[in-house]
């Protein structure tokens, strides 16, 4: 026998051993059953008459392995078909990897067998964005848990898009189930999640009349767990804060002890916030009627509390909602002296009794210098006593010390033409015009008449001494009053109505210097200084001091708004008297 044979019977042996077909008798290779091993042992897809000559041979074992063999050889192909479809079950894009050794494929075979992922894989599905997957698979979940719930697990369909998951989710909010639901899981013979869906019913209408009766609203007909009514209770019982459109319905339905109530519920919360905010929850009383929520609501819409106030705070043994509430004042006066407005005394002593005094300062200094700058006094290095107190009581219409300011003013401190100096004069005028007013006194009328002169409103001293002078009985009087009075015309460059008041005071009062003087800063205005010389010294010998006369000159000089007539009128004064009129020379 050749090589070839040999190795022929040798094969043929190996494959009857490996495809179980021992027990045929016939060892030649030129048996059928030689040929359809060799075809099976490539691969080679068998004939059915082939098939059916393995049966005649009763071959059984070995047209199973064939069968297993094949079945085998189209795996591949299966694999493909399987995850395919699992791709399309779980929403994943057409474009994504689809070779079965893929990550992607044992995930989803054990979400569409286990129903769950660990972390380690949700965490894989996130960062390759296939999020859907692990929505898919908590939905799966879910659904599990809630065939579990309403004893349906007997319903095979475990994916979300099931129509009982959605019935159970429904369920699971208590809510009522439609006709054409319950129909479906009559249907489907699920009769413990009809039992169970009709106790919860009857539970959930329970409770709609328990809470109906609990807010005030059995009046009301309608016991429908899909109402209005029932969703704005269930609020309710859940501390939740209604809305507008809510208390509207409310109200539209005639609840007005439904609303009464939520508005005390709110009252409440907000009571309780409150304390929580200015640390008085040791306070244990909850009712809107209390003092505390009162307080707290001014408190915490920027009003001072008043001492009644914080008495009660005190009272309650609540300090820190007591220092909140004093600093919180502080703050708010602060602000308003930082932005320039002028705190009322109560403020200030507020600020004193409760020991703010760095506050007081900062108003003390921010306040000195605005009224610096009213007043006119734009020296930096400006004290702020004494004239911080003056100007402050010039501010409250309260009369200075009249040696005081002439002290202040003679060591050069003050000046008339100072807005401080007229706002004292000014105050003064007004004094002694209400003390005419009360008394009748009326050389209240000069003396006035004087501080309005004094305060550049010789206006209003004008109006002030235009009276009849034939109802005065004193001379003198008439004489004071007629010398203010045309001083008061002079000041308004009335010089012809000043000399008629002049020499109308001579005569009721020949002996007093003062319409001398008069006349002779009349007649100096004129630039007519002989004849003003002329009544200045019939004032010194009527008593007059030659400084003040003096002074009265030196003042219509330096009024004269013309240089050249104060050059004249220098001129004049130096060769009268070169020593006297020394400060003259300044004008030529």
């Amino acid at each position: 026998m050749g090589k070839e044979s040999q190795n022929r019977l040798k094969h043929f042996a190996a494959l009857k051993s490996k495809y179980q077909a021992t027990q045929y008798q016939d060892s030649s290779p030129a048996s059928l059953l030689y040929l359809i091993l060799r075809k099976l042992d490539l691969g080679i897809e068998l004939l059915d008459l082939e098939s059916n000559w393995l049966q005649e041979h009763e071959l059984f074992e070995t047209l199973e392995i064939i069968w297993l063999e094949q079945f085998r050889m189209g795996e591949s192909k299966r694999l493909e078909a399987e995850f395919s479809h699992l791709k399309a079950k779980y929403k994943v894009a057409n474009n994504w990897e689809s070779s079965v050794d893929n990550f992607l494929y044992p995930i989803l075979w054990k979400v569409d067998s286990e129903n769950s992922l660990n972390d380690s894989e949700v965490k894989l599905l996130q960062e390759n964005n296939l999020t859907q997957i692990v929505t898919i698979a908590q939905d799966i979940k879910r659904f599990a848990e809630l065939k579990d719930k309403y004893q349906a697990t007997k319903y095979q369909d475990s994916h979300p898009d099931s129509r009982l998951y959605r019935i159970l989710k429904k369920l699971d909010t208590e809510a009522s189930l439609n006709d054409n639901e319950y129909e479906w899981l009559l249907n489907n013979e699920l009769f413990e999640a009809i039992e169970i869906s009709e106790k919860q019913d009857s539970a959930t209408r329970a409770k709609v009349t328990q809470l109906k009766s609990k807010y005030q609203a059995s009046q009301h007909p309608d016991t429908s767990l899909s109402s209005q009514l029932y969703k704005i209770l269930q609020k309710f019982d859940a501390d939740e804060k209604l809305i507008d459109s809510e208390i509207d319905w409310l109200e539209s339905q005639g609840l007005t002890e439904t609303i009464a109530l939520a508005e005390d519920l709110e009252r409440k919360r907000e009571f309780i916030a409150l304390k929580v905010k200015y640390k008085a929850g040791q306070y244990e009383d909850l009712s809107p009627d209390n003092y505390l929520y009162t307080i707290l609501k001014k408190l915490d819409s920027e009003t001072h509390l008043n001492e009644q106030d914080i008495n009660f705070l005190r009272q309650s043994q609540l300090p820190e909602t007591t220092e909140i509430a004093n600093d919180k004042y502080a703050f708010i006066l602060k602000s308003k002296i930082v932005s320039g407005v002028i705190i009322s005394d109560s403020e200030i002593d507020w600020l004193r009794n409760n020991e703010y005094e760095d506050i007081i300062i900062l108003y003390q200094k921010k306040h000195f210098a605005a009224l610096k700058r009213k007043y006119g006094l734009v020296d930096p290095s400006l004290p702020l006593e004494p004239f911080y107190a003056i100007m402050v009581k010039l501010e409250k219409k309260e009369r200075l010390d009249p040696k005081f300011v002439f002290q202040l003013m003679e060591e050069g401190l003050l000046s008339n033409d100072r807005e401080i100096a007229l706002a004292y004069y000014r105050l003064e005028a007004e004094f002694y015009e209400q003390e005419l007013g009360r008394t009748g006194h009326k050389w209240n009328i000069a003396t006035a008449s004087g501080y309005w002169r004094k305060a550049n409103e010789p206006e209003r001293a004008l109006k002030l001494t235009n009276i009849d002078l034939n109802r005065v009985n004193d001379s003198n009087l008439k004489s004071a009053i007629l010398v203010t009075r045309g001083a008061a015309f002079r000041d308004s460059h009335k010089l012809d109505d000043a000399e008629d008041c002049a020499k109308k005071a001579m005569e009721y009062q020949p002996d007093s210097h003062q319409p001398y003087t008069l006349m002779g800063a009349i007649c100096y205005d004129r630039h007519d200084y002989e004849q003003g010389n002329y009544w200045f010294e019939q004032a010194i010998q009527r008593g007059a001091e030659i400084k003040d006369i003096d002074a009265e000159i030196k003042r219509v000089i330096r009024s004269t708004k013309n240089e050249e007539k104060q050059h004249k009128a220098a001129e004049y004064l130096l060769k009268k008297d070169s020593q006297r009129y020394a400060w003259a020379k300044s004008y030529l």
